[in-house]
């Protein structure tokens, strides 16, 4: 009988003893061999759980992208002294350099060698230390580290309730499993080059473990089930098989998710809150870890068996009984839920989560969302997974309509209405409720984790802008680059708002690299702030664009050197870990590759079969460390460098605004909680005639924030327009080309001729941005907590199977009733 286990991640030691000699720099490709040599005949497949060797694309050139680069020490110091410069007064000024030059002259120059070092052999110089910073992070994940999409509606209105709309929804979302498990999904580029694909076989089957000393990322790659809540009540159901085929279609999928809303509507809802065991992953990363404890204290139990079951589901829907009327409550809904008293009992759909997964969210009026666990995964990769996803249910529409219709997928999964029953194999389609045991201990801690999630819910507020004056079209007939077009908009209404600039925050993505994240830009510069100055003041309509045009080149320049992972930020932080774990435990434990994990899971389970091909670039190899080499006579200080107790480290670690662009047509809004008390969160989505923005604090000035944006928007327009000669209107086609030639019939001169506004000729150029800016998301403010974690030793739970039993665990529902 077919036993199916949740793999935990292993220890870094059994990683390091299957680890195979690295591949060398000089041995690997460049990227544009990469491209030469991306025939089918050469890609060979990663071997996933259940699913058939045969030869794939989507992560075929792996082994041929570059690895982050290490910039040079002096250039990353002036970044940093550059980046802080007009957020500093000439006395702060002086500070950083005095201790720049003493970071130069001391310790900096054998970290960076510690640094280089440690980097030899391993997939990423970052990798490790970015895992850390994260699954160290002890705050709830809810409002503080998971972002969240707004899907735009179902065009066919007719879709656009709670069940069918999750029933398509999840159908798509299958296809997109089936195909990252067969390796057929086409890898993305960014101007015809390949970028890591990694993150896509972390989607899936994967949860955020809290332990009693930090978090794991543990994975079942062969999971064949999806996990549904309702009301706060959990069920279950299978829907691949070991082929990664789907065995259920969309109808099936429709029945059962009826099923599943009218069982959990038989609970009355306040009753059925009592039970929701969704809050306790809202809560103290400890906490959830002691209360996990108590859910698998007898590791054949009931609850530990239900657990087992979440954790390994390929992701979760969430089916909400709330309505949203605004973009705002939309958006609040799909990153923390709602809060609702009945009875003393909180009924709000904060209820309805478990945010150590990727969840599908469904509202009752068929809106739908995505908010997704960020640890292995940025908002780059989420969002192909949300825009295919979408894509995808258009599509199969379209199919019902014209069999000739395209498919997004290279292949399709057999018809399941169609398949003998017996070729599914070992599954379980009928939805099974899972039935906690509602321990006293555990219903103690629903109570106190549903009141401090009341609480966070209440201390945030989101507000919403749909700009339509204009958008991605407009922008680039006028020679700006949208990104920074956009980032200069929210320094221009922060200061006229508060007159002052604040640390402001932007992801670059480097998936061009090897297992690339994301570098920081930095977006305020003395161009930008010479630009807000002299806008707020009494200066003539071309004096202003022109401070914007430079403050806009300067943020694109310094957008493409973060792109090519040259930024300060990872390179300094990176410099930061070396020197802590050098000086930790007497420089012995911490700076050796044996202890480098801490306990924690290595950033990639060598054990989940994904990996790049051809190598195990996930673990790290005995000979690095971070320690010199015998022969070295230099030893690290003690004492902290003055460059991380300067205060510009704290200051440029304080994210004010912290900012993402992340997103296309396929989203309505996108968005995240503010890293700072003080500051705010803005997710924004460009589009080519309108700018979406989703806007957070904690009781700031937030609609007054958005108010001057569009106010701001509107102005530089005028602005815009009054410097440039009039032409004709921005969305004239080539047709109307033809009224400029010479009057050569008689039919033509009839009638008077009806002119629309006229404004500035919008012809497009090339976008300076192509990806680079805002795809993703990293939240800077949680980097400081991180700079602060203590560095014990930690220990991880052992492996345990969840194994056949799961077929028996919860109610079986009857099918034949409906």
């Amino acid at each position: 009988m077919t036993v199916r286990t949740f793999t935990m991640p292993k220890s870094l030691n059994e990683s390091l003893a299957q680890s195979q000699p690295p591949i060398s720099d000089a041995e690997r490709p460049s990227n544009k061999d990469a491209q030469e040599s991306f025939s089918p005949e050469q890609k060979e497949p990663l071997a996933h759980h259940g699913v058939k060797e045969k030869p794939g694309i989507t992560f075929a050139a792996q082994d041929k992208l570059p690895k982050l680069p290490i910039p040079e020490l002096e250039s990353t110091l002036k970044k940093y002294q550059d980046v802080l410069k007009p957020l500093q007064s000439q006395r702060e000024q002086q500070d950083t350099a005095a201790a720049v030059e003493d970071f130069i002259k001391g310790d900096g120059g054998e970290l960076q060698l510690r640094l280089k070092k440690y980097a030899t052999g391993k997939t990423s110089y970052i990798e490790q230390f970015w895992y850390d910073s994260y699954l160290n992070f002890d705050n709830p994940v809810v409002l503080n580290l998971n972002p969240f999409f707004l899907l735009e509606d179902d065009p066919t209105p007719a879709r656009n309730n709670q069940v069918t709309r999750a029933a398509s929804l999840v159908i798509s979302a299958l296809c997109f499993v089936r195909a990252v498990r067969r390796e057929e999904l086409p890898p993305d580029t960014l101007k015809g080059q390949p970028l890591d694909m990694y993150q896509y076989s972390r989607m899936f089957g994967t949860a955020r473990v809290p332990t009693e000393n930090g978090c794991q990322i543990a994975q079942d790659s062969g999971a064949k089930h999806i996990v549904v809540i309702c009301k706060g009540q959990f069920y279950w159901f299978d829907v691949l098989d070991d082929n990664a085929d789907l065995i259920m279609s969309e109808k099936d999928m429709a029945i059962n998710l009826q099923v599943v809303v009218d069982d959990a509507d038989e609970t009355p809802i306040h009753e059925a809150a009592k039970g929701a065991l969704g809050v306790l992953s809202t809560e103290n990363r400890k906490i959830w870890s002691g209360l996990r404890d108590v859910l698998t204290r007898d590791e054949d139990s009931n609850n530990a068996e239900c657990l087992a079951i979440v954790d390994s589901a390929l992701f979760v829907l969430c089916l909400d009984y709330v309505e949203p009327e605004t973009s705002a409550q939309l958006c609040g809904n799909m990153l923390c839920g709602t809060s609702e008293i009945v009875k003393g009992v909180q009924v709000g759909t904060c209820t309805n989560r478990w945010y150590d997964k990727l969840q599908i969210i469904v509202c009752k009026n068929g809106s739908a969302g995505i908010n997704f666990e960020h640890t292995g995964v940025d908002g780059h990769t989420v969002l192909r997974f949300a825009s295919d996803v979408y894509t995808d249910t258009i599509l199969r529409f379209a199919k019902s309509i014209n069999g000739q219709a395209p498919s997004l997928w290279a292949s399709n999964s057999p018809d399941p209405s169609k398949r003998d029953p017996d070729s599914f194999g070992d599954v379980s389609t009928t939805p099974h409720k899972l039935e906690w045991d509602m321990l006293p201990e555990l219903s103690t801690a629903l109570r106190f984790a549903e009141t401090r999630l009341a609480d966070l819910i209440q201390q945030n507020e989101f507000e919403t802008l749909e700009f339509s004056g204009y958008g991605k079209n407009f922008m680039t007939s006028t020679g700006f680059s949208p990104d920074a077009f956009v980032q200069m908009a929210f320094q221009a209404a922060y200061y006229g708002l508060y007159g002052r600039l604040e640390n402001t925050y932007e992801p670059a993505m480097t998936k061009a690299f090897l297992h690339g994240r994301t570098e920081a830009i930095r977006t305020v510069s003395e161009e930008s702030a010479n630009f807000v100055r002299t806008f707020w003041a009494e200066n003539p309509a071309i004096q202003k664009i022109d401070a914007l045009r430079k403050a806009c080149q300067r943020h694109t320049a310094r957008t493409k050197e973060c792109a090519k992972a040259l930024g300060q930020d990872r390179h300094l932080y990176a410099l930061y870990c070396v020197w802590q774990r050098a000086v930790d435990e007497e420089g012995a434990e911490a700076a050796s590759s044996n202890g480098m994990s801490d306990g924690y899971s290595s950033p990639v389970d060598a054990g989940s079969g994904y990996s790049s091909p051809k190598r195990n670039s996930s673990v790290f190899h005995e000979e690095s460390s971070v320690s010199p080499s015998p022969n070295s006579k230099q030893q690290v200080s003690q004492q902290m460098p003055a460059l991380f107790s300067d205060a510009g480290w704290d200051k440029i670690n304080n994210t004010i605004i912290s900012t993402s662009n992340c997103g296309n047509p396929s989203l309505r809004q996108f968005g995240f909680g503010p890293s700072s008390g003080d500051g705010f969160g803005i997710g924004y989505i460009i589009k080519d005639d309108s700018v979406s923005i989703c806007a957070s604090s904690k009781h700031r000035q937030t609609k007054r924030y958005i108010d001057a944006l569009e106010a701001y928007f509107l102005e530089i327009r005028r602005l815009l327009r009054s410097t440039q000669q009039k032409n004709k209107s921005p969305k004239a086609s080539r047709a109307r080309e033809v009224e400029d030639r010479p009057d050569t019939g008689a039919k033509r001169s009839k009638g008077r001729v009806i002119k629309g506004e006229e404004a500035p000729v919008e012809t497009k150029e090339e976008s300076d941005d192509d990806g680079l800016g805002g795809y993703g998301f990293f939240d800077a403010g949680m980097l400081q907590l991180a700079l602060k974690a203590s560095q014990e030793e930690r220990d991880r739970p052992s492996e345990r199977a969840i194994g056949n039993a799961k077929r028996s665990v919860g109610k079986k529902l009857r099918l034949n009733d409906y």
